[in-house]
């Protein structure tokens, strides 16, 4: 194994070591929403368990302080590394009044805020595409210098709305990185039976620009494919579709009974925990030991606890705030 993979990248160990707490801060998170839904406290979960790699690994890829990013609903990871933090997420999730992404009114897994250029998505899926294309043209015509980043599942990238945004960035050549997280399931449908073809990446030449497939499990294999989607799309020539394999660990949602899947290919899965994973890589290149992971994991648990306290405790929106935001005030 070569120890010096993020050195060869770019990365120094301090931001490594960020990246590593960044995952785990993702999994905590959602593992307490879990524990929150099922003791009825919070009324939906949607998880990124199995996906913070790509996630995260994306994220540190962008320049974090002028690129937008369109997150889709099982992007925690992607948040979280742009800005938003523990206490927003949870706020979210118990629907308080000072919840960051829609003041309570929208269900989790919905994330904007401005300040960080997280652009909000709506419940039907895809819609964020065609949304990632626009900003790019916007900041294409004021000659901004910003690179657009948007996800989305397998599932989506079956919508109109994907090819429609990818043909259209393709055409104006768009500073815009389209990343498809392949996590073989469109809620109870396996891959198998939505594609025909079943790399996402190879419909990127349909439209003109450049496809890759990367394992979604390893950050720094994604890191170095959106680090040179982004490079590409600063330098003027446009677009690049990302297709990154992972596997979601849970679910769809809390709502979702998830028997239509073998627990066996599940269970198997979990063997290649990219949080596990990446903790292994970190110690091989001596940068993680078990008293500093130790650390790392206090410190993650203290902000999960923190934040949850902190929402359960912070008030609901009053009932007339329902009307703000309606009508010219």
């Amino acid at each position: 194994m070569n120890k010096n993979r993020h050195k060869d990248l770019g990365l120094s160990d301090r931001e490594v070591l960020e990246m590593y707490e960044m995952m785990l801060l993702a999994r905590k998170v959602d593992e307490r929403m879990w524990l929150l839904n099922r003791s009825g406290k919070i009324p939906f979960v949607v998880s990124c368990q199995g996906q913070e790699a790509a996630q995260v690994g994306a994220a540190f890829a962008l320049d974090r302080t002028k690129d937008y990013v369109l997150p889709y609903y099982r992007d925690l990871g992607i948040v979280l590394a742009f800005g938003m933090t523990a206490r927003d997420i949870m706020l979210s999730g118990f629907a308080k009044a000072e919840d960051p992404n829609s003041g309570g009114r929208q269900m989790p897994g919905h994330y904007g805020q401005k300040k960080n250029r997280i652009v909000t998505q709506s419940s039907p899926v895809t819609t964020q595409v065609p949304h990632a294309a626009g900003i790019a043209l916007a900041g294409k015509m004021e000659k901004k210098d910003f690179v657009t980043f948007v996800t989305f599942g397998e599932g989506s990238s079956n919508q109109g709305d994907f090819h429609e945004g990818a043909n259209f960035a393709a055409v104006h050549k768009l500073p815009v990185i389209f990343m498809c997280e392949n996590n073989q399931y469109a809620i109870s449908v396996p891959i198998e039976k939505q594609l025909g073809n079943p790399r996402v990446s190879d419909r990127a030449i349909g439209y003109g620009m450049p496809g890759v497939t990367v394992d979604g499990n390893d950050p720094l294999a994604v890191y170095e494919v959106v680090k040179e989607a982004a490079d590409r799309a600063r330098r003027g020539e446009g677009p690049t579709l990302i297709e990154t394999l992972v596997y979601r660990f849970t679910p769809h949602s809390s709502d979702d009974d998830d028997r239509y899947r073998a627990q066996e290919e599940v269970k198997t899965a979990k063997e290649k925990d990219p949080v596990v994973l990446f903790s292994r890589y970190l110690k091989e290149a001596g940068l993680l030991d078990g008293e500093k992971e130790k650390e790392i994991d206090a410190r993650v648990i203290q902000t999960v606890n923190e934040a949850t306290d902190y929402a359960e405790k912070a008030p609901y929106a009053k009932p007339e705030d329902a009307l703000r935001f309606v009508y010219g005030e």
